[in-house]
């Protein structure tokens, strides 16, 4: 994760945004073809290098316990991510796919370089990157995040956008990918 899937998504991630500064707003998006390239380097690599999650290996490094030790810990262990996957491994490729979807989106949007819908895929990956991390790696902020977007709402009204989930919800299934054109 941190040597592959982290760093391609910043790719994606990094590809557009807005700056604040004292001599106004500045939008960052992709304007060369070396710009493009490196959100589809990203793209393919999210896309792909995935699936190495679906090979069984250890969470972390022998003794790497991460944040999960403490009377109230805010991270699973190791051992406890590996029991959940074990215990609902449907939910885990689930989790897989929709991470994959997503690369395979941002592979699409490079095509056609379209810098709006670059915007939606950077959310769709950030939806799919919470929704595993809430579940594998500090689901206790469940409750926390339920209760912030019910404030949000509260305060600015029903969210509306173009954004997909992409089976995030812990009972949804990804979508089927698109099939290849012939």
């Amino acid at each position: 994760m941190r040597d592959v899937i982290d760093p391609a998504s910043d790719f994606v991630f990094d590809a557009v945004g807005t700056v604040i500064t004292k001599k106004g707003r500045v939008e960052r998006i992709p304007r060369t073809d070396a710009d493009w390239d490196r959100i589809r380097i990203g793209a393919v690599t999210l896309a792909e290098g995935v699936y190495l999650l679906k090979i069984p290996r250890p969470f972390a490094p022998p003794g790497d316990e991460n944040n999960s030790e403490g009377p109230e810990p805010s991270e699973l262990s190791p051992a406890q991510a590996k029991a959940k996957l074990e215990a609902d491994p449907v939910l885990w490729n689930a989790k897989i796919e929709a991470l994959r979807n997503v690369g395979l989106e941002v592979i699409e949007i490079v095509k056609r370089k379209d810098v709006n819908e670059l915007w939606d895929a950077a959310e769709n990956l950030d939806q799919a990157c919470e929704s595993c991390h809430l579940e594998y790696w500090y689901p206790g902020e469940k409750a926390l995040m339920k209760k912030l977007d019910a404030r949000l709402e509260e305060l600015f009204g029903p969210r509306t956008g173009t954004t997909r989930k992409l089976g995030m919800e812990p009972d949804a299934r990804p979508p089927t990918p698109p099939s290849p054109k012939r």
